[in-house]
Parts: structure tokens; sequence; C-alpha cells
């Protein structure tokens, strides 16, 4: 690929622009030579190319000026830049422009070689982490809850019906399991996608604060408090106000924002002035809220206050068929951002992935996904190069710990799945080891909507 590379010469001194053209076209690379940088400017206008080698020291516009048009009007060309053994500080002073690399004269070939195919797997590389960026901002933050699960379309559905209203929402699920980004979805789907996305996290904020954060602050409403400080509520006015670990607020704490969802209005602290707020409030917890009012830790009135559309997003051990989307998904980003050749996982490291039970749910696997990114040389990702949990997860497979209090639909679906993963969705297999009839097993993949 890199063969069928454009590449410009730019140097005054026509023997050595002969020679390095004939030397690239033996190679079988597309060479060019012009001996000014005006030439070579207005070359680029009409074609494109992916490497420009250049002397610093031409008649008329002088190197320095060259590469600041180049990397302003071309960043995506690569630049190799030669000169003297005398001007080497110059070299590096180009590099600081953007130049990849220099070559000092007289030019060694083999060297000259060298640095052009490096150069160019640069560019290649760069050209590359751009279509995976330009195609991750095509996505919406909704689309990143990429999902094939029948649990998952459920939130869909329900995202897609709460998002042109103000209705308020309680979002619940064990941590990591995508809370944030549900209710950055109904934001940016709905009315109010132009105005503010404020978060508070509830778990974080001492009560003594709670307050002062949520409402804002007076000059002088306190000791510290040296100038009026804008709350939580009004930053989000026109927008939405998502509250995550809501479970976590104190009692006192529930009051104060319980009176706030009630009236819509608030004073800072230290103020008489009554502000009116109309964010959109959406709450997020991972407690039970339920057992927390049986236990005295959380109000009734407010829990009914939030809960006016619940959407429960299920753990990710629940969503098999989802992991090869989030896994291509998170690859694409992660070698984007760390400017990483492109890299897959093999169909047996996939497996132990979709096999692993995920306690901390989809920020675990984004999290695991970077660090292999990053510290994985090879373009394929391999059962060896994940952790020593996950490859035990394969070891583990005839083995499950069911909690007590799931329903048995529940438990009976979870097993179906791991077996059908198991033998690779092989039907027949996976019955056999049920001990059930294949029509049996077809009956309850179609009923509990497996994804195989």
């Amino acid at each position: 690929m890199t063969n069928a590379a454009q590449i410009l010469i730019v140097d005054d001194e026509v023997n050595i622009r002969n020679a390095l053209v004939t030397l690239l076209e033996k190679k079988e690379y597309r060479a060019r030579g012009v001996a000014t940088a005006e030439e070579a400017l207005d070359l680029l206008e009409t074609t494109g190319m992916d490497l420009v080698i250049t002397d610093l020291r031409m008649p008329g516009i002088g190197g320095m000026e060259f590469l600041r048009r180049l990397h302003t009007k071309w960043p995506g060309t690569e630049v190799v830049v030669m000169t003297a053994y005398g001007s080497i500080e110059t070299a590096v002073e180009a590099m600081r422009f953007g130049a990849y690399d220099y070559l000092a004269k007289p030019i060694d070939r083999e060297r000259f070689l060298i640095v052009v195919e490096k150069a160019l797997e640069r560019h290649l590389l760069s050209i590359e982490n751009q279509w995976l960026r330009e195609r991750l901002e095509t996505r919406t933050r909704f689309d990143q809850l990429l999902s094939e699960s029948e649990a998952m379309q459920r939130v869909y559905g329900l995202v897609e019906m709460v998002a042109s209203s103000d209705v308020t929402v309680l979002l619940t699920g064990e941590s990591g399991t995508g809370k944030e980004l549900v209710a950055r979805a109904i934001h940016h789907k709905s009315p109010r996608a132009d105005g503010p996305f404020i978060t508070v996290n509830c778990g974080a904020l001492p009560e003594s604060l709670f307050e002062s954060e949520l409402f804002g602050y007076e000059k002088g409403a306190f000791t510290g408090a040296q100038a009026t400080k804008v709350g939580r509520f009004e930053l989000a006015q026109g927008g939405t106000l998502l509250l995550d670990e809501i479970g976590e607020l104190s009692l006192k704490s529930q009051v104060d924002f319980l009176r706030v969802l009630e009236t819509k209005e608030f004073c800072r602290l230290g103020g008489t002035k009554v502000v009116t707020t109309n964010a959109r409030i959406i709450a997020a917890t991972n407690r039970n809220l339920t057992e927390a009012i049986k236990q005295g830790d959380f109000r009734e009135d407010l829990f009914y206050r939030l809960n006016v559309v619940p959407i429960k997003l299920p753990p990710l051990r629940e969503r098999g068929a989802d992991i090869p989307l989030l896994v291509e998904m998170f690859l694409a980003g992660f070698c984007a951002q760390h400017k990483r050749m492109p890299k897959e996982v093999s169909r047996e490291a996939m497996q132990l992935l979709r096999l692993y039970a995920w306690p901390g749910n989809i920020r675990q696997l984004r999290n695991l996904l970077e660090r292999l990114v990053v510290t994985v040389r090879e373009e394929m990702i391999r059962p060896q190069h994940l952790p020593e949990e996950i490859q035990a997860s394969k070891q583990g497979i005839r083995t499950m710990v069911v909690t007590l209090g799931n329903p048995l639909e529940t438990i009976e679906k979870e097993v179906i799945r791991r077996t059908l993963a198991e033998v690779t969705n092989h039907r027949e297999k996976a019955a056999k080891l049920l001990g059930i009839s294949l029509r049996s097993l077809q009956y309850k993949i179609k009923q509990y909507g497996i994804r195989e």
C-alpha cells in the first residue's frame, strides 16, 4: 500500500532532486521533483501528496515558511526535511513545526529509504485514525448504547418516548451499566439538546456543601464566600440536571431537594431573591430505593416524586450478545485516541469476554479494552492477553453463582445463554448438555429473546 504513495522532492539542486526521484521510482513509489517551495505549493493545490521531502535552504520562500504553510493547509501530509551537517539545529527546529524527521546531506540512500518507509507508515496510521475518529463522531451519545439485547431495546424505547417531554426520570441499575449515557441520550434527543447538561455526584457531596453546590450562594453568605456563586440548578437552566447516586443523599438534603422539585423555586444561600428553575431532572442510583425506604434511609415522598418514569438498565452479564458490538466500538475509539493501528479480538478471546460475569459492567469492559489497546503490540488480541480472571471464565463455565431472590426465569435464561456460548451456539449440543429437547431449547431461546 505504501508503494503506491505519492512523494514530492523539493530541492533547488537538480542532481540531488533527480537522484532521489529516480531512487524512489526504482522502489515503485510515485515520485516528482520541483526546485522551489513556490512550485511545490502550486503542485499541492492540484495534486495530493502523502509525503514531502524538502530542503530548508532554497531561493524564494524559505524552508521554515514552506513548512508553516504546509502544516496549515495540508496538515495530513507528512514532511521530512533535508539539511547540511552544519544545520542540524535548524532541522530540529523544523520538527517543532511539524516535520516528521530530518536527513543530513549528503544523503545516505539506505537511511533515506528507511525514513521514507516510516514516514509513510505514520501517514497511513494518521489516515486510519482520522477515519475512525470521523466514524465515532458521527455517532450520537445514544448510539454509544449499542445493543441487540431485548432488555436494552426496551430501554431505547423508553428513551425515545420520554425525551420529547420534561417528565422526571429515575435511572436504576448496577454501577457501570451506563446510566449517565442514558441520561445524556435523553438530553440530546430532547428539545433541550442545545441547553446545558449538568451533573451532580450526590455520593461525593457532603451534606454541608449540598445547598451551596445545588443552589449557589451570595457573597458573604458564610466565611470564605468572597464572591457570588451560581449553583447547579441555575447552571442547568434550559437544559438537564442529572443527580447521580441520588440514593446517597442525607435525609436533610432530601428534604431540601424535594422542596425545589415541588415548587421549582429556591434562594441562594445568604440571599432573599427567589430563583425559578426550569431544569429537567433526571436521577440515577445503583441502590434499591424501595429497600432504602424500608430502612428509613430514603424519603418515600421523594421516591414517588422522582419515580415518574423508571428506567432500569440491565447488567452486562445479561447482555452477552452485545459484547462484540461494544468491543468493536471501544477498540475503534481507543485506537484512534491513542494513535494505535486498528486491533481485533480473536474468536477465542471474544468467547471468554462473553462468558465473563463483568461485575464492573460496561465501565470494566471499557477500561480493559483501553488497557489492551495500549499494552498489546499485536494487531490481534488473544486469550493470553486477557486478565487471569477472564481466562478462568472458560473453566468456570459449568458452574454458576446464583443470587438468592433472583427469579427462576432470570437464572434459566443465564444458564441457557452460557451453555450456548460454551458450545459456540451449537443448539443440538446445548440441548444435550441441558438435558432438554432441541424443540424446547428453541422455544426458550425465543421466549427469553436470547441473541446467539
